[in-house]
């Protein structure tokens, strides 16, 4: 079997009411999407699909872990995945008007004709959601087994040069500080 046809649902067939699917997700399934930022991914992503009549409620769970690279020091860092996307999907008869005219980005449209339906591009995109913008480890953890001592050394001598550099250009602006007292 094709590895992209196991994401595809023939949901013509599916009774109303609620079917479970499960996808084990590895570095694998990327190949075929840009080159990511992280790597080592092993997530499982349980998919709900609440099948009614000309909709179906899909609610996306994603868990796991994968490694990306630390914002501060650059090393290796591991990361726990977990979150929830909502979608409903509704059946019509001009989907791609219809997706292009709506704002929501929860709803997808899907002709009446149309008889499988695919989840991989929903389940790139939210993995990729459930990684933080900011990648790095706590506050708490900073000097930690997963950080590079020398980087972070070097960030904290060039943070404490700085600190002690006055910059000429906001020194006679320390006059206008108080004026609405």
């Amino acid at each position: 079997m094709n590895y992209r046809r196991k994401f595809d649902i023939a949901y013509v067939g599916l009774k109303p009411g609620i079917h479970e699917y499960e996808y084990q997700i590895d570095d694998k399934f990327f190949v075929e999407y840009q080159e990511q930022d992280f790597k080592n991914c092993v997530a499982l992503v349980k998919l709900t699909l609440d099948r009614k009549n000309g909709f179906m409620l899909l609610k996306f769970e994603v868990g796991g872990k994968l490694e990306l690279g630390c914002d501060r020091c650059g090393n290796s860092l591991p990361l726990d995945l977990w979150d929830e996307f909502n979608i409903v999907v509704k059946l019509v008869d001009d989907p791609e008007e219809m997706n292009d005219q709506e704002e929501d980005p929860d709803v997808y449209y899907l002709s009446r004709g149309e008889s499988h339906l695919n989840v991989s591009d929903w389940i790139y995109e939210f993995i990729n959601l459930s990684i933080p913008m900011q990648r790095m480890c706590a506050p708490e953890e900073i000097g930690g087994p997963y950080c590079n001592k020398e980087v972070l050394a070097v960030l904290k001598q060039l943070d404490g040069q700085n600190s002690q550099t006055e910059n000429p250009l906001w020194k006679g602006l320390e006059k206008f500080k108080d004026l609405d007292n």
